[in-house]
């Protein structure tokens, strides 16, 4: 069995995405959840929440087979075969696939192979190029016998993170108090069905090939991509722009949550704070967020010798509780067992 893959994604960037999944990593991993991060934003944002630029250089300039995304699978761009991950371990429970800038010179492959993996013939190249990123994230799965893989993409409906959303079994999309998230919403929704649609096929097409008896050991992901929530960022308030001109997007993404992602009816009016596929709210930290930067942890890990003292000391706390408490939702969710 393998373990879940949970994409967070929304097509309209800003949406504190990256700094979502670097906190919900480090609770699943002090929850004794061994966790895998896969960076496949090709601006390596999340890599650098988790190493320092002397780090990423050295893995960058190493050319070490697997050190990073992109160096696992460039050789399938040649005559070579995937290559085996080397993680980062950050902690206790807590690795991580750097991503590499680079990457976004896979999208061409990634494109050139959608079509061809409908052909007749010579089908195992293409499947295998599109099923890339999920070969590397069980192979990194198996190597720690991991609990939970969590992946970053970037903002765009692109050949990278089709692939991507192919290789996922749940995703979780968050959204920001204006009128883009929603927007972006839209867009998802449709994208998501269509791609699992699309990859149905090319899983059907493959399992009625000749070639099928060739590789009887060649796993496949099944394109699951099944949305378990949102969560809402908390606007920063603007002088000069009421509260209303936040509320009246974020009393509209219930509804549209349910027509455009889950293709249901909506609700005649629903407060979000009564919507149970609103995941959380996440709060806007502040300056606890340049804070836990500089010391490369998460706000809820911080001490008073890092500066979390009096009223940054009892938000730090309510950080933990916040993120514990969403942790312990998407867990439910994804039917993952917190008890290990």
């Amino acid at each position: 069995m393998t373990p879940p893959v949970l994409t967070f994604f929304n097509n309209k960037g800003g949406v504190g995405k990256t700094s979502l999944i670097y906190h919900l990593a480090w609770m699943f991993a002090n929850l004794h959840k061994r966790v895998v991060i896969v960076d496949l934003d090709p601006q390596a944002n999340l890599t650098a929440a988790f190493l320092d630029e002397d780090q990423i250089e050295v893995i960058w300039n190493s050319s070490i087979a697997g050190s990073t995304i992109y160096q696992c699978v460039k050789p399938l761009v040649g005559v070579g075969d995937i290559a085996e991950p080397v993680l980062q371990t950050i902690a206790t429970d807590l690795y991580l696939l750097p991503g590499d800038v680079s990457l976004s010179g896979y999208e061409d492959e990634l494109s050139k192979e959608w079509p061809n993996s409908m052909g007749d013939n010579n089908l195992y190249r293409p499947m295998r190029i599109l099923s890339s990123f999920w070969q590397v994230m069980q192979m990194a799965a198996d190597k720690v016998q991991a609990d939970i893989i969590l992946v970053d993409i970037g903002p765009n409906l692109g050949a990278i993170n089709r692939s991507v959303l192919i290789a996922t079994d749940y995703v979780v999309i968050p959204l920001g108090a204006d009128l883009f998230s929603l927007q972006g919403l839209r867009n998802l929704g449709p994208t998501l069905r269509s791609w699992k649609s699309l990859w149905q096929k090319r899983l059907n097409n493959w399992q009625d090939s000749r070639e099928v008896s060739q590789y009887p050991d060649f796993r496949l992901p099944v394109g699951k991509m099944k949305p378990i929530g949102y969560l809402c960022q908390q606007p920063i308030m603007r002088l000069g722009r009421p509260v209303m001109a936040y509320d009246k997007w974020i009393k509209r993404i219930p509804a549209v949550y349910r027509e455009a992602v889950l293709g249901e009816a909506a609700p005649i009016a629903m407060a979000q704070a009564d919507d149970p596929y609103c995941l959380a709210t996440i709060k806007h930290y502040r300056s606890l967020i340049p804070m836990a930067q500089e010391h490369r942890k998460p706000i809820f890990a911080l001490t008073p010798a890092d500066g979390a003292i009096g009223s940054h000391a009892n938000a730090a706390q309510d950080a933990w509780k916040d993120f514990k408490q969403l942790a312990i939702k998407i867990a439910k969710q994804i039917h993952m067992p917190l008890d290990r």
